[in-house]
């Protein structure tokens, strides 16, 4: 089979094939070894392959729709798209937005219009097409529009930030979850049955070796994997116990902070230094993010949601500081975003803390989901004669006709009024907050006695 019949079938696979024709010693990947040639092979994702839904309707049609991927890495959006082009019989081209631009696209679109007129789709899947930017993005419109092309693009980060809104309503956005641990169970231990190089070296997994493996995997099938061939590579032959396991993570961590992917442990200890107001220790792991080539958009988005999981009423002004440097780093880009990321991370790093806005949302979502509680009719909207009749609207007081703008009603169902859910700490702003809730609602806010 030559090659450029091989390209067009399965892009970046050529590379591959090429060297492991030429050079029997050629080193693959064990992920990439593992990658699933049928859909019966791929784990998880259940919700986007059972019957009746989109996914599993491509694979049974064999006919290719327009997506956007969005999931963690590992979560198998490259194999998905690899297995839509191999089912659909697709003319497919894999690119990465990292080293492609729009002459590359262009090349794709021409052949697009070509294979049309013969009854041929073609694929173009763009791997992080988030890192294109609005005019690179824009180049594929017409073509995903008029069907030149079927597009599958790949993106770690939300599309309603990422992906022009254009370009969105012309594709369907599917999003991958991390795989579960039984998922991730049955990618190592087909790895370990089907893999020819380890089990010519006799490789075995211990039970205990295995559990720690998953959890380690973090929901990434692709870094479970390597780990499992890091930790071969340490063993060489026999059996691998939970230290060599947790040898191999280190040194996997250690390659994965140098290769500047989605830094799952320095995102973990950026945001855990602004919780326990360290700005020195976060401007540290800022420094080591924007070194290793991290999205500035999405330390910025970050930090957007920790001012109000994190200090919320504490001090509420710090979502508007953390929201207006969001637009400023969208705004301004490399390298001088940067900046507003340090002044970001130092002021929320420095400010008040309190989860309790959040906290009062956990709470409020696990009463709501176990049973729907009747509104007061008092509270209900009437907007019609019949409403009325029937007493919705009756009764209402409303809180500004009364001194101080407030008036004691039963806001909450009858079955849950004395629950308490937003419970406000001492800390910053918030303590204003409580000592007011404690004027106002005396039974369920007790105001605290002096010492």
């Amino acid at each position: 089979m030559p090659c450029t019949a091989l390209v067009a079938y399965t892009g970046a696979v050529c590379n591959i094939w090429i060297m492991n024709l030429f050079d029997k010693n050629t080193y693959i990947p064990l992920a990439e070894r593992m990658r699933p040639r049928t859909i019966e092979g791929f784990t998880g994702q259940k919700h986007l392959l059972s019957k009746g839904k989109l996914l599993y309707s491509i694979f049974e049609q064999k006919k290719a729709l327009s997506l956007i991927l969005w999931g963690d890495p590992g979560t198998g959006k490259t194999t998905l798209s690899h297995l839509i082009a191999n089912a659909c019989s697709m003319d497919s081209y894999f690119i990465s937005a990292i080293s492609a631009g729009v002459a590359d696209v262009r090349k794709v679109i021409d052949r697009g219009k070509a294979n049309r007129t013969a009854g041929v789709q073609t694929l173009l899947f763009i791997d992080e097409i988030h890192r294109f930017n609005k005019a690179q993005q824009d180049a594929v419109l017409g073509a995903v529009e008029n069907g030149d092309i079927v597009l599958i693009g790949a993106t770690t980060e939300n599309p309603s930030f990422s992906i022009i809104a254009p370009l969105l309503s012309r594709t369907r956005v599917l999003r991958l979850y991390p795989l579960t641990e039984d998922d991730l169970r049955a990618i190592v231990t087909a790895a370990m049955a089907n893999d020819r190089e380890l089990s010519h070296n006799k490789i075995r997994l211990d039970a205990d070796a295995l559990d720690v493996l998953v959890q380690l995997a973090m929901g990434d099938a692709r870094r479970a994997l390597n780990i499992l061939e890091a930790a071969a590579f340490l063993k060489g032959q026999g059996n691998i116990d939970k230290d060599t396991i947790f040898e191999a993570y280190k040194e996997q961590s250690i390659a994965y902070d140098k290769a500047g992917d989605k830094h799952y442990d320095t995102i973990s200890a950026f945001i855990k230094s602004l919780r326990g107001s360290d700005p020195n220790a976060a401007i540290y792991y800022l420094a080591r993010m924007l070194v290793a080539g991290e999205d500035p958009e999405f330390i910025a988005r970050r930090m957007v949601i920790f001012a109000s999981e994190d200090i919320g009423n504490a001090y509420p002004l710090a979502l508007t500081v953390a929201t207006s440097g969001m637009l400023a780093v969208k705004n301004v880009g490399l390298p001088e975003c940067e900046i507003i990321l340090a002044h970001m991370a130092t002021f929320l790093a420095s400010c008040p803390k309190s989860n309790a806005s959040y906290m009062a949302l956990v709470n409020a979502k696990e009463i709501a989901s176990r049973d729907v509680h009747e509104i007061p009719l008092y509270l209900r909207n009437a907007p019609s004669q019949l409403l009325k009749q029937l007493g919705y609207a009756k009764g209402y007081k409303y809180p500004h006709d009364y001194q101080g703008h407030f008036v004691h009603e039963q806001y909450l169902p009858d079955k849950i009024k004395d629950l308490i859910f937003y419970a406000p700490s001492e800390e910053g702003i918030e303590k204003n907050i409580k000592e007011r809730l404690a004027r106002l609602w005396p039974k369920k806010y007790k105001k605290e006695k002096d010492v």
